[in-house]
């Protein structure tokens, strides 16, 4: 690997350890502000940021206008139904740790990306690679167990209570998981990216979608202001910019590998902001979603 393709590859660790956040600091936003309140201003605040920064020249403002069309229309709208899926997930879990089963369902996407390079980039799968997909599934569907034991009623019972957060999360892994795959075959070696751009028009459109998602007047204080600030620059922001340059110019599935740190840093970060313990069941499908990821790395040629 180069030592620029290396490069990329370590900013997508630098994405992954700024993500391990999101869930457990945005569900303080959301609280009092509404999930799609919270997110759209996150990614406005981002986005008017990193317009800030990646179009401050003229040559950078050419390269924005260079962008592949399909690049543009097909990766902005996957990246904005994201935005909407994410915040979606973390604002309508009736209870915090329905956070933290939201988190392990959305941390499917890095097995999902590994499945997804193989119709898109072309990689090739061994034996293995089903069995790995199979208990990432597997951990994703213990993370929605009751806390009084499996069964499948109590599973079902569960999912029926609040099948729209479950569903929404499930939608995050496997938007992500496509965007990942297709920045780098609509605009992998292409100067320039849109990103920012996404942010605004994705951080409007959640705005215009409060009335939909149950946003009542939101609750403002300026203990909000700090956690506002974190997200809208590390995990809205840069951390965002640095995932995009890691799969379009790093190895994307060695990039995708690295995130299997995430669900287990998220797990701990969530835990410790909300002050609470995770549930058994939880960990559990922690441990098999990242477990399921890890082999299909193992079983991609």
């Amino acid at each position: 690997m180069s030592r620029s393709g290396a490069g990329a590859s370590l900013a997508g660790l630098a994405a992954c350890v700024l993500w391990a956040s999101t869930f457990g600091v945005s569900r303080l936003l959301t609280e009092p502000l509404g999930s799609m309140t919270a997110g759209g201003l996150l990614f406005i605040v981002a986005g008017v940021m990193g317009c800030a920064w990646s179009y401050r020249t003229a040559e950078q403002r050419r390269d924005l206008r260079r962008l592949p069309l399909r690049y543009l229309l097909g990766c902005g709208a996957i990246f904005i139904a994201y935005e909407i899926c994410i915040y979606g997930a973390i604002g309508l879990a009736t209870t915090r740790q329905q956070v933290l089963e939201v988190s392990v369902i959305n941390y499917a996407w890095p097995g999902l990306t590994l499945l997804l390079s193989i119709p898109l980039l072309g990689c090739r799968g061994r034996w293995a690679f089903p069995l790995g997909a199979a208990a990432a599934m597997g951990g994703v569907v213990t993370a929605m167990t009751p806390e009084g034991g499996w069964s499948l009623a109590g599973l079902v019972a569960n999912v029926r209570g609040n099948g729209v957060a479950y569903a929404l999360a499930l939608g995050a892994a496997v938007t992500w998981a496509f965007y990942s795959n297709l920045i780098r075959r609509w605009a992998g070696h292409i100067r320039g990216g849109a990103l920012p751009v996404f942010s605004l028009v994705g951080g409007g459109l959640m705005l215009a979608l409060r009335d939909v998602f149950g946003d009542g007047p939101p609750q403002w204080s300026w203990s909000l202001l700090p956690p506002l600030a974190f997200m809208a620059v590390g995990p809205t922001m840069l951390s965002y910019i640095l995932w995009d340059a890691a799969m379009r110019r790093g190895n994307p599935t060695l990039v995708a590998s690295i995130a299997y740190i995430t669900p287990v840093l998220s797990m701990i970060t969530s835990a410790l902001v909300l002050q609470i313990a995770p549930a058994p069941a939880v960990w559990i499908g922690c441990g098999l979603v990242v477990g399921g990821a890890a082999v299909c790395k193992i079983s991609l040629r």
